[in-house]
């Protein structure tokens, strides 16, 4: 199903992982966050896999200037020396909307996950693009895409002016 107003909708899937980026196995997070975006109607670029740390912030940038409605990333949001995904997106966004990225650590505590109160995910707007940290784990990626289903069409009809109805 195309939700309402994103039929001309692009999104872009970061992963950020060195392991993933270097061969040493497979992405796992960032195909469930690509085809749920799918499912919302957008068409989708990634995942596009990258070592954690400068690059994904380039990426970011690039995404931003490149007009992407939504940037989803995975990885790179716990507590490891490496993982620098929030800063990154720290330095893109103009705006936050910390309520996001709140939502996707209680569902995963919910879940019984209760690492997932680790996570320094971020979520914000840079310009019109809502770019959102999930964490690298696949049940991280879909206990957030749970709660982006129920919020990511209204957020974006936002973002492009619509009106709450």
């Amino acid at each position: 199903m195309i939700a309402p107003g994103l039929k001309k909708g692009h999104a872009l899937v970061i992963t950020a992982s060195n392991r993933a980026a270097a061969g040493v196995y497979e992405d796992r997070g960032g195909p469930i966050l690509a085809d749920g975006l799918r499912e919302l109607g957008f068409q989708v670029d990634g995942p596009r896999v990258l070592p954690d740390g400068p690059r994904v912030g380039m990426a970011l940038f690039d995404a931003v200037a490149a007009g992407y409605a939504v940037v989803l990333t995975t990885g790179g949001t716990g507590l490891t020396p490496g993982d620098q995904t929030p800063e990154a997106t720290r330095a893109v966004i103009d705006r936050e909307v910390p309520g996001i990225a709140e939502a996707i650590r209680a569902r995963g505590v919910a879940a019984g996950v209760a690492t997932a109160a680790l996570s320094r995910g971020l979520a914000g707007l840079a310009g019109s693009t809502l770019i959102v940290n999930l964490p690298g784990s696949p049940g991280g990626c879909r206990d957030g895409m749970a709660v982006l289903r129920e919020i990511l069409p209204h957020a974006v009809d936002q973002i492009g002016g619509g009106d709450h109805s």
